[in-house]
């Protein structure tokens, strides 16, 4: 893990907040009803900072390794513009969000929990797992939530990239509170 000055520098660069979803904006449970249709727990409390990043100017995305008509419907309900489900692979994803938005990999924060985001995670500016994400994605970040996947871990990376441009004040006192 990187130390609290190296954290903010990085996050002070950061364009894009992009997410893993099932174990980062989901506990990793995935309910499969007998119809075949699937269900899944989102926090309301990373979906409110993933809106406040939206209104700080920050793009979001979604990168998942399976398509899931559950991360579609949240998307669109948070009105995250950037939702590559890929079939595998997730760097090619990656790689096709960086073109297509124009962004360099230090202008990218990403959390991830699995193996699977590992070459990801190796590539960004920012990389961030949940408290409970595996043992060699934990060794490998820069950033540790408190939270567990699906409990708070997306919101904390929020709220740590929004402190670090100075935008979390703001939002702040829009309710009343004088940031910290």
């Amino acid at each position: 893990m990187a130390s609290k000055g190296a954290i903010n520098a990085k996050a002070a660069k950061v364009r894009l907040l992009l997410f893993d979803v099932d174990g980062v904006l989901t506990d990793g449970t995935l309910e499969l009803h007998g119809d075949g249709a699937e269900a899944k727990r989102f926090y309301i409390r990373d979906g409110t900072g993933i809106v406040w990043a939206h209104r700080a100017g920050l793009l979001t995305g979604l990168l998942s390794a399976r398509p899931s008509p559950a991360t579609t419907q949240r998307a669109a309900q948070l009105a995250i513009r950037i939702v590559a489900q890929a079939d595998g692979a997730k760097l090619d994803a990656y790689e096709g969000i960086l073109r297509k938005h124009r962004l360099t990999d230090a202008e990218v924060a990403f959390m991830g929990d699995d193996l699977l985001d590992l070459p990801v995670l190796a590539r960004v500016g920012l990389s961030a797992a949940p408290a409970d994400a595996m043992p060699d994605v934990l060794s490998q970040v820069d950033f540790v939530a408190r939270a567990k996947g699906g409990e708070g871990a997306a919101r904390e990376l929020v709220e740590l990239v929004l402190k670090a441009q100075k935008r979390w004040a703001a939002i702040a006192a829009e309710y009343g509170v004088q940031a910290r």
